[in-house]
């Protein structure tokens, strides 16, 4: 009876070991949480500003949504004009925005963004008879000569401040030609998102077919703040043309930058371009800098008030923008829509018919994992207007990481790797735990022990009743 009584003692204490101590699993490391996963490609991305309808910028008239205490409109007779927010991209208002209008020299900026960063401003080059062909009866010119040798800053400042069709000759023949030239602003245009535009003659020399928008206008502007180069050039009121072994005074021709003609110079202007053609009437893209906000505005073809209107008209609609900047509600955004959308659409499509996981969904920095909150990319919300994307410009684009962090449900090990941790550490959580073996090890020694007790029970009734 002792004997049966100690055998039952140990099982049961075996049984309640067995349910009392935890039984750890074999397993690596925990999987990794959607902000590991982020952190290992940068930085998550930003929330960005609330939906805005780019439809309303198609329609046509004035479109401006007031908040409370907002100013009113200034009454405005171009055409078509744009006021925006230089930094967000934002709309303020507009009128006619996508409207396509001959652009004139205001094309130029567009040439400026394509051609500028191709060349040092200290290179020097020596003109070509060839160079100087083709140039447009009753063109404005800097004054440039065949034989004598520039450096690309003169040429630049013969663009921006005289719009001097003689330099952007000579520029678009450093760069490949005219017609090459053409081509590639009209790409540039694309990639900006400016689908208005098209481009026949790169100097903005009236030219059939030839059409951009107060939309399109505004972009570049705006593109054109983003390069140091750029702003250098366009916000230069004077300088001084080299003529072989002399040199003559230039000013820039927008009236609101100089102050002259009766214009008065506009506080923190910046610049940008100003053209006028029979055909596309004056046109102007400025922008301007006041406390930390800076605008830029698009005019094209006043139909009142003679031809310094355009400056006039654009100064009332700057003062505006300044004023209503925080009371307007924006009524469309100059950013570009970013193409990833549709390839991440794509993606999670493809997942769902093969049932593998997208890699959207493990929280990457431009999608974030399932069941989280997504903050929303630029990619899904940023307002555009059917536009492709480049670049910050787009610019502005930021470029996408290629290392993107796999599916957590490919193993916790593979994710250590991806994420930079230490490869010690991911070799240490991918072996099994040794603690998962104690419960074991302790019935066994709860049964060896009961067993011991048993035989020496054993011989010491024997002794004691002869008996085996």
């Amino acid at each position: 009876m002792i004997v049966t009584s100690a055998v039952r003692h140990a099982a049961a204490g075996s049984a309640a070991l067995l349910f009392v101590l935890p039984v750890p699993a074999a397993v690596a490391s925990p999987a990794p949480t959607v902000s590991s996963l982020s952190s290992a490609v940068g930085e998550p991305t930003p929330p960005v500003r609330g939906h805005v309808d780019p439809a309303r910028l198609d329609r046509s008239g004035v479109q401006v949504q007031p908040l409370a205490g907002a100013p009113r409109l200034p009454s405005a007779s171009a055409l078509s004009w744009v006021v925006a927010d230089a930094s967000t991209g934002e709309v303020l208002a507009a009128r006619n925005a996508h409207r396509k209008l001959p652009p004139a020299s205001t094309l130029k900026a567009l040439f400026a963004l394509t051609a500028l960063p191709h060349h040092d401003a200290s290179e020097q080059h020596t003109v070509a008879d060839s160079e100087l062909t083709g140039i447009g009866a009753g063109s404005s010119l800097v004054g440039i000569k065949e034989g004598y040798t520039y450096k690309v800053s003169d040429l630049w400042n013969g663009v921006f401040l005289s719009s001097g069709n003689d330099a952007v000759h000579v520029l678009a023949a450093m760069n490949g030609g005219w017609d090459s030239m053409a081509r590639k602003m009209q790409e540039k245009a694309r990639s900006l998102g400016a689908n208005d535009t098209h481009v026949v003659s790169p100097d903005g020399y009236d030219a059939p077919g030839q059409v951009s928008s107060a939309y399109d206008l505004a972009v570049f502007g705006r593109a054109g703040l983003q390069d140091p180069a750029f702003v250098r050039y366009c916000s230069t009121r004077y300088a001084d043309f080299p003529a072989g072994s002399w040199s003559y005074g230039i000013a820039n021709t927008n009236r609101l930058l100089t102050g002259e003609n009766g214009v008065d110079r506009y506080p923190g202007l910046i610049g940008i371009k100003n053209g006028y053609t029979s055909n596309a009437g004056n046109t102007l893209v400025s922008a301007a800098k006041r406390g930390d906000r800076t605008l830029v505005v698009s005019v094209m073809n006043p139909q009142e008030g003679g031809g310094y209107a355009v400056y006039e008209e654009a100064r009332s609609l700057l003062d505006w923008g300044f004023e209503a900047a925080e009371r307007v509600r924006p009524v469309g955004s100059l950013l570009p829509e970013r193409p990833k959308a549709e390839a991440d659409a794509r993606a999670v499509a493809a997942g769902a018919e093969t049932g593998a996981a997208p890699a959207g969904e493990a929280g990457t920095k431009d999608a974030p994992a399932k069941g989280t909150p997504s903050q929303g990319t630029p990619a899904q919300n940023a307002p555009a207007r059917n536009a492709p994307a480049s670049g910050p410009s787009a610019k502005e684009a930021p470029a996408q990481d290629p290392s993107a962090p796999g599916d957590p449900a490919q193993g916790a090990p593979a994710q250590a790797g991806r994420s930079g941790g230490d490869p010690g550490e991911a070799a240490a959580a991918a072996a099994p735990d040794v603690s998962a073996g104690l419960p074991l090890g302790l019935i066994g020694a709860a049964c060896a022990a009961a067993l011991a007790l048993w035989g020496w029970r054993r011989r010491s009734g024997a002794g004691d009743s002869g008996q085996e």
